[in-house]
């Protein structure tokens, strides 16, 4: 199973982007997907996590009511939707995909929030 994520990019405070991963091989069933991110001299921390069995989704604070993630059960992709992007959101997002053969994770997408 192999995981590649899209849709980084440079935007202005209180814009948006669109995160895409997906997920591609044979014989897999995904169970869970999160994204985490990473700025320069931190550590990686989880953003979002949704768990395909009901959907339910849980965030980290800072993101509270400005990030959504969701999940397209026929595509095999788990987006991040980032609205109301602040300078401190800048970082290397990463995807992971938690399935049945393991947990995989994609090579990053750089995220700068700047004007």
């Amino acid at each position: 199973v192999q995981v590649r994520e899209s849709g980084g990019g440079l935007v202005q405070p209180g814009g948006s982007l669109r995160l895409s991963c997906a997920a591609s091989g044979f014989s897999f069933r995904i169970y869970s997907g999160s994204w985490y991110r990473q700025a320069p001299g931190k550590d990686r921390d989880l953003v979002a996590h949704i768990i395909k069995a009901d959907s339910s989704t849980n965030y980290a604070d800072s993101v509270k009511g400005r990030f959504t993630i969701s999940m397209d059960n026929d595509k095999n992709t788990v987006d991040l939707q980032m609205n109301s992007l602040k300078p401190e959101d800048t970082a290397v997002y990463y995807c992971t995909i938690n399935t049945n053969v393991g947990l995989r994770w994609g090579q990053g997408t750089q995220v700068t929030v700047s004007s």
